[in-house]
C-alpha cells in the first residue's frame, strides 16, 4: 500500500510541475514577460536578493539553529529556487505592479533553472549531486513545458484560451492530492518537526526574505510588494522537482512544510501591504 501511495505522490509531483509550467505559459505573451524588465537596476537588484542575500540567509541560519542534514537541505535547496508561480496572485492581494510580478516571476525562474545545479552543490558542502541531473530535470520538467506553452499561446490564441484552465485545473488538483498524500505517508515525521528547529529556521527565513525584498524595491509602493514577496516566495515546484530527483522523502515533507507556512504567512503580508496601498492612494485624493 505504502508503494503505491508512494508512486502516487511521484505522478502528481510531476503533473503539478508540468500542468502548472505548461498552463503558466499558455497564460502569457513574451511581450507581457519582456516589457517590465526593462528597469534593468530593479531587476539587477531582485538578482542580488534572490540569488546572492536568500541562500547566503538559508546558509547562516542553519549554522545559528544547527539544523540536522535533513532540515539543513530543505532549507537551502528553497533558498536557490526562485520565480514562484504564485507570486502573480500574491502580488494582485497586495495591490502591487502584476505586470512586473509576471515578468520578474518568469526571469527568476528560468535563471534558477541554470543556477541552482552550479551552486546548490557548492552550498552543500559534502552532500553530493549531480549538477547535470538537477538541470535536467528542471528543464524537462518546467523550462520545456513553460515554452510550449508560450509558442502555443503565441501561434495559436484562441486554442491556448481554451486549454488553459483545464492544465491550470489539474495542476491544482494535483497539488492537492500531493498534500494529502504527503500529510498520509509522513505524518509522522511532520509532527516530529514540531519539535525542531526547523519550524522556526523556515519563519524567520521567510520573514526576512520579505524584508530583504521589500527594502531593496525602490520607492514605487508597486514594485516594493513584487521584490518582498517574490524574495520571500520561492519556487517551491523546483525545489520539490530537484528534492525528489536526488533526495529522500523527508527533505520533501520538509519543503511542503514549509511551502504551507510561507502561505500562512504572505498572505496575510499581502492582505496587509494592499489595504495600505489603498489608504495611501484614498489619501492622496
Amino acid at each position: 500500500m505504502t508503494e503505491i501511495l508512494s508512486s502516487l505522490v511521484q505522478l502528481s509531483l510531476l503533473v503539478f510541475v508540468i500542468g502548472s509550467m505548461f498552463s503558466l505559459g499558455l497564460s502569457l505573451t513574451m511581450q507581457q514577460i519582456i516589457d517590465p524588465l526593462k528597469n534593468t537596476r530593479m531587476v539587477f537588484l531582485a538578482f542580488i536578493a534572490n540569488f546572492v542575500l536568500v541562500p547566503l540567509l538559508a546558509y547562516g541560519l542553519a549554522v545559528l539553529f544547527n539544523l540536522d542534514e535533513t532540515l539543513r537541505i530543505g532549507l537551502i535547496l528553497l533558498s536557490t529556487a526562485a520565480g514562484a508561480p504564485f507570486l502573480p496572485k500574491l502580488v494582485d492581494v497586495a495591490k502591487g505592479n502584476i505586470a512586473f510580478s509576471v515578468g520578474l516571476m518568469v526571469l527568476l525562474m528560468v535563471v534558477t533553472i541554470i543556477y541552482l545545479p552550479l551552486v546548490l552543490p557548492l552550498l552543500l558542502g559534502d552532500v553530493e549531486v549531480s549538477p547535470w541531473d538537477i538541470a535536467q530535470s528542471l528543464i524537462i520538467m518546467m523550462l520545456i513545458p513553460l515554452a510550449a506553452g508560450l509558442f502555443i499561446k503565441g501561434r495559436y490564441e484562441e486554442a491556448a484560451a481554451k486549454i488553459q484552465p483545464t492544465f491550470g485545473m489539474a495542476a491544482n488538483i494535483a497539488l492537492i492530492t500531493l498534500t494529502v498524500l504527503g500529510l498520509v505517508l509522513n505524518f509522522s515525521s511532520m509532527i516530529a518537526l514540531v519539535g525542531t528547529l526547523g519550524i522556526l529556521a523556515g519563519i524567520v527565513f521567510i520573514l526576512i526574505a520579505l524584508i530583504i525584498g521589500y527594502l531593496l524595491g525602490g520607492s514605487n509602493p508597486g514594485d516594493k510588494s513584487v521584490m518582498g514577496l517574490g524574495t520571500a516566495q520561492r519556487n517551491i515546484a523546483a525545489a520539490l522537482v530537484v528534492a525528489g530527483q536526488n533526495f529522500g522523502t523527508e527533505v520533501i515533507t520538509y519543503l511542503m512544510v514549509i511551502a504551507v507556512i510561507s502561505l500562512v504567512i504572505l498572505m496575510p503580508a499581502a492582505g496587509e501591504i494592499g489595504r495600505r496601498m489603498q489608504g495611501a492612494a484614498a489619501s492622496e485624493q
